[in-house]
């Protein structure tokens, strides 16, 4: 939770250069942008582990009171109808804009008033950003209400108009000269732009990574060093980072004072080189024994120590530019069906930017389940890293980590038994009764067995 909720339109559509490429650094625990937390009960006790296998049911490991449940249920189905009604109504809005004109007569005016192309650009790109933010209010609206209503938000209606205001902001700085360079590249090389433009948006990832910590996240939330207002929590990172054979001294820690705005519990890794970092939330030092904050940012420098920050960079430069030729064929055949129809006359039309954002919404839904695969398992890796690095530095791996993803799952009330079909298609983490289950039999030190990252 870095920033608001962009406009769905401008997710979809370049969102792999802005948000997934800092998706390296994602939460470890981080839930569903929709995902509301429990009200103010405490987070259900964990069922002590059993010496048995992995395969036993996860309930075992992860169960809530009846009364909670029941709430997690019904916040899950609506997690899942926010979801899954989002990309609809996106593509609803999309057909309907092409098939009313909208973007041609937004283009025409441009033209009218200048016949440069990059002026047009300008006068285009902005408007264009501010309806579709407008467009996709209602569903953030309701996404916001959802989480105030039970709990997970405490900001004010005016905080959070605020970084709405924020984030169109930057979505306009940031996506109009990323537009203009997209459609200059189209005008030159219609038959190799996606090529061109996915060579040109390599270092923009890379860039946008780089800087998210230093200069984006910092719009939307406070940070302090982290040694400052715990300094024992700092000593106990540093063993836990030596321990991991990682250097990041307690100028790297920062603190988080999300409890301005949320009430969740939350700690991730950022940046990349000299802008590499860990952050705690406060929420997290306020409700989380040491011992368990150790193996969530145990988790966190797993993500570091195992390099998922650059295979999730190779993994989405390689579905970025697979969406890219997709959109290549697929929008030159749009725009060659209806053109008279949606008098969009080529790719190198301003108003064929519709066009653009329906297709990226049409395929990066039908990627999801791809690039959550993906996800769930890098963070799989990540939660096996994040128990065995806390090993001798707490009493108990196994009930740390257990307890650890209780507090998770109960605060944020997800479900102890999602459905598949959402898990599959959703869930960019595994469910917090896999991930529970999983910590609570995961013993490799057991004679015959060996740790999959450190030595015994």
């Amino acid at each position: 939770m870095h920033a608001p909720t962009r406009a769905r339109f401008l997710i979809p559509f370049l969102a792999l250069i802005l948000v997934s490429g800092a998706a390296p650094a994602r939460a470890q625990q981080s839930p569903p942008p929709t995902q509301p937390a429990s009200t103010q009960s405490q987070p259900a006790q964990p069922t002590p582990p059993t010496q048995s296998t992995p395969e036993q049911p996860a309930s075992q490991a992860y169960t809530l009171p009846p009364a909670i449940l029941a709430k997690a249920i019904t916040l899950t189905r609506l997690r899942a109808i926010l979801a899954f009604g989002g990309t609809a109504w996106t593509i609803l809005v999309l057909l309907l804009v092409l098939a009313w004109r909208w973007p041609a007569a937004l283009r025409n005016w441009a033209e009218r008033i200048t016949p440069g192309k990059w002026r047009q650009g300008l006068l285009f790109l902005p408007p264009a950003i501010i309806f579709l933010t407008v467009v996709s209010l209602p569903f953030d609206i309701y996404s916001q209400h959802i989480q105030r209503a039970y709990g997970l938000s405490v900001q004010s209606w005016p905080s959070w108009t605020l970084d709405q205001l924020k984030g169109l902001a930057l979505s306009i700085v940031v996506m109009t000269p990323l537009l203009l360079l997209l459609f200059w590249i189209i005008r030159k090389s219609p038959r190799k732009w996606w090529l061109w433009f996915w060579l040109c948006t390599l270092p923009i990832i890379v860039f946008a990574v780089f800087i998210s910590p230093i200069w984006i996240e910092p719009m939307f939330n406070h940070f302090s060093p982290l040694q400052q207002s715990d300094p024992a929590l700092t000593v106990r990172l540093e063993q836990l980072a030596h321990h991991a054979g990682l250097d990041i001294p307690p100028s790297r820690m920062f603190l988080m004072k999300a409890s301005e705005k949320v009430t969740g519990l939350n700690a991730y890794v950022t940046g990349i080189g000299a802008s590499k970092r860990i952050v705690v939330w406060d929420n997290t030092i306020k409700k989380l024994p040491t011992n368990e904050i150790l193996f969530v940012v145990g988790h966190e420098m797993g993500h570091y120590v195992l390099h998922h920050i650059y295979k999730a960079l190779a993994f989405t430069a390689l579905v970025l530019v697979v969406l890219l030729w997709l959109a290549y064929v697929c929008v030159g055949w749009l725009i060659c069906r209806f053109q008279s129809r949606w008098q969009i006359r080529s790719m190198d039309d301003w108003a064929a930017l519709a066009v653009l954002l329906l297709v990226f919404t049409c395929f990066s839904f039908l990627f999801s389940p791809i690039t959550n695969s993906f996800s769930r398992w890098e963070e799989h890796q990540a939660d096996v890293f994040g128990q065995e690095a806390i090993h001798s530095l707490v009493p108990d791996p196994q009930v740390t980590a257990q307890k650890a993803f209780v507090a998770l799952g109960s605060t944020y009330l997800e479900a102890p038994n999602p459905n598949p079909l959402v898990k599959f298609w959703l869930y960019s983490h595994p469910s917090i009764s896999e991930r529970a289950n999983f910590a609570a039999h995961y013993d490799p030190w057991l004679p015959g067995r060996h740790p999959r990252y450190f030595q015994k």
